[in-house]
């Protein structure tokens, strides 16, 4: 399979097509930017582990019931993906109080809350991702009841899964971001990534962050965040 030319850069990757129309190869980058892209910066080998964090908790998803748009890693910052077409929204999924549902609901981050939290945001730089309910999603068309339905089942899943699998590392999952995609016939699949750029990771005994809010914060010792949750997953 051959790499053809660039179809999309976005902040954190490149996306390449290639000589299989159903296949696009996805280039992890090291940039570094929050606040919708109006703070920027690098964080060094960040490409490197985004794309085998990913890939890593992928293959634990597709194990466990979660398709995903994961074919084959090709190098430290390339995989081979599925081609998608983006459901336009953000779907966020939050177990304990922190970032923006703190200032929004004024509950002290670290707020343990009595379910979790399912949010959607419509995915549009310009608008600032604005948060939207189901009766948004319907109204604009950007999914049906059932694919709605879908994405919540599975959003719920990677919950369940992930929460379980980086207690054991000693890693709190407190918040994530997921979006989905549909194949070119029709089918719901888990896509984007998962990694401290997406997800909130807390050292379940110091209340560390190993994630990118050392970045959006000005907190310093990003790399060795995010190294640190490689070690703890994949060893290395």
């Amino acid at each position: 399979m051959e790499k053809l030319q660039q179809v999309y850069e976005g902040k954190a990757k490149k996306v390449y097509a290639t000589s299989d129309p159903e296949l696009f190869i996805v280039d992890y980058k090291d940039d570094a930017t929050a606040f919708n892209g109006e703070k920027k910066g690098t964080i060094n080998q960040k490409g490197i582990i985004n794309n085998r964090v990913t890939n890593h908790l992928m293959k634990l998803l597709e194990k466990n019931g979660v398709p995903t748009h994961l074919v084959e890693e090709i190098s430290d910052r390339e995989t081979i993906v599925k081609k998608v077409t983006i459901v336009p929204l953000e779907v966020i999924v939050r177990n304990i109080a922190a970032g923006s549902l703190s200032k929004r609901l004024g509950l002290p981050e670290g707020t343990k809350m009595k379910q979790t939290v399912l949010e959607y945001c419509y995915k549009d730089d310009e608008l600032g991702d604005p948060m939207i309910n189901d009766y948004h999603i319907f109204a604009l068309d950007l999914a049906t009841q059932e694919e709605l339905d879908l994405i919540a089942k599975y959003s719920f899943k990677v919950n369940e899964v992930l929460s379980a699998y980086l207690k054991d590392l000693n890693i709190e999952l407190i918040d994530f971001k997921l979006e989905f995609g549909k194949t070119t016939d029709g089918t719901i699949i888990l896509a984007d990534e998962i990694s401290p750029d997406t997800c909130r990771f807390w050292d379940t005994v110091t209340g560390e962050k190993l994630d990118k809010d050392r970045f959006r914060r000005d907190l310093g010792g990003e790399e060795d965040a995010y190294k640190e949750i490689m070690k703890r997953l994949l060893g290395e």
